[in-house]
C-alpha cells in the first residue's frame, strides 16, 4: 500500500484497517481481554465503539483504548499517514514537516504524535533473544555544538554531550540506548545484558571494554582508532575485525540529528534511539511492512504530554 492509497482512505476504512492490525484474532476488550464483545451501532454511540459482554466487565471501548493513540483527537487517517511517513523516512521526519504535511493545528500536536509513534516502535529488549554471532559495540556522543562564549569544549570522551551506545549483529539487528557514562561497569553491563556468551565481541581500544574476552566464547577483538587502524584481518580466525557496522548505524543517527531534528533532548533521547533502531532492524522490509509492524506495537503503551496529577 502506497502513501497515495493511504491518503484515499476515509475514517471508516482507516478504523477497520487499524482494527485488523491490532486484533488479528478479532476484537478484544482492552480491560479484561475477553473476546465476547459486540460492535455498537447507531447514532447514540461513538463511532467504532464496542461493548464488552463479560459479566464482570461490561465496559465500552474503541480500537484506540489501551494504546498510544488513546484520547487523541487526531483522525485515524492522519495517524496512519504519520506512521507511514516516519517509518519510510530513513533519517527521520520532523514535527514541523509532519504539521505541514497533515495540516495539523499545532506543532505540539505533531511533536506529541511523533513521540507516541516512537513509543509504539519500542520493543521489549530484555524479553527478546539476545544478540549473537559477531557483535560490534561502539558509543558516540549526541548534542549540539557549544555556543560562542561558553568556554572551551572537549571532543570525544571528554565532551559534555550525552553518550549513546549501540550493539549490532553483523547482518543482523541492533540495540541502542543512551547511557549515563562510558565506564567499565556501564558499558560491559549493557554488553552482558544483551549479548549471548557464545558470541564474538568487537570494539575499539577503549579500556572500559577490557575483560570481555574472558566472558565471551568468540573472544574480544579490537582495532586501534587512535593509530588510525579502522579494520584489520585476523588470519587465524579468518575474519575482519572492525566496528564499521556500528558506525554505519551512528552515521544515520547523526544525519538525522543534524539534518532533520537539529536537537535531541537528553530527556527524550531514548525514544529517538528507539526510532532509528526500529528502522535499522527492518531495513530489508518494505515501507508498508515497516509501518504495519509499528502500528502492531501500539497496544499496552501510554505516553502523556505531561505527567498526570494522580501518577
Amino acid at each position: 500500500m502506497t502513501i497515495i492509497e493511504l491518503a484515499r482512505m476515509n475514517d471508516a476504512e482507516a478504523r477497520t484497517y487499524f482494527e485488523k492490525l491490532r486484533w488479528t484474532n478479532g476484537p478484544e476488550c482492552p480491560h479484561c481481554k475477553s473476546h465476547n464483545v459486540t460492535r455498537m451501532e447507531g447514532k447514540k454511540h461513538r463511532v467504532g465503539a464496542f461493548q464488552c459482554n463479560d459479566g464482570n466487565c461490561r465496559q465500552q471501548f474503541t480500537v484506540t483504548v489501551g494504546t498510544v493513540l488513546e484520547r487523541s483527537k487526531v483522525s485515524i487517517v492522519n495517524w496512519i499517514m504519520a506512521f507511514h511517513l516516519i517509518c519510510s523516512s530513513k533519517k527521520g521526519f520532523s514535527a514541523l514537516q509532519l504539521q505541514r504535511e497533515l495540516g495539523l493545528g499545532s506543532y505540539k500536536t505533531a511533536w506529541f504524535m511523533l513521540h507516541r509513534i516512537r513509543l509504539a516502535m519500542q520493543e521489549g529488549q530484555l524479553h527478546e533473544p539476545q544478540l549473537s554471532g559477531i557483535v560490534e559495540v561502539d558509543e558516540t556522543y549526541v548534542g549540539g555544538k557549544p555556543r560562542p562564549g561558553s568556554g572551551p569544549a572537549q571532543r570525544g570522551r571528554g565532551t559534555d554531550k550525552t553518550p549513546v551506545m549501540v550493539l549490532v549483529e553483523r547482518d543482523g539487528t541492533a540495540r541502542s540506548m543512551p547511557v549515563e557514562r562510558v565506564d567499565h561497569q556501564t558499558l560491559c553491563g549493557e554488553v552482558h545484558r544483551h549479548v549471548e556468551q557464545s558470541s564474538t565481541i568487537m570494539t575499539d581500544e577503549w579500556r572500559s571494554y577490557n575483560g570481555l574476552g574472558a566472558v565471551y566464547g568468540g573472544g574480544h577483538h579490537t582495532t586501534n582508532h587512535r593509530s588510525r587502524q579502522y579494520s584489520r584481518y585476523d588470519a587465524d580466525r579468518d575474519m575482519h575485525v572492525n566496528t564499521n557496522t556500528a558506525e554505519s548505524f551512528f552515521s544515520l543517527v547523526k544525519r538525522g540529528h543534524y539534518g532533520v531534528y537539529h536537537q535531541m533532548s537528553k530527556k527524550h533521547l531514548h525514544l529517538y534511539c528507539t526510532e532509528f533502531e526500529f528502522r535499522w532492524n527492518r531495513r530489508k522490509c518494505s515501507d508498508h511492512a515497516r509501518m504495519e509492524d509499528a502500528i502492531k506495537g501500539i497496544s499496552g503503551k501510554r505516553l502523556y504530554y505531561e505527567t498526570p496529577a494522580n501518577a
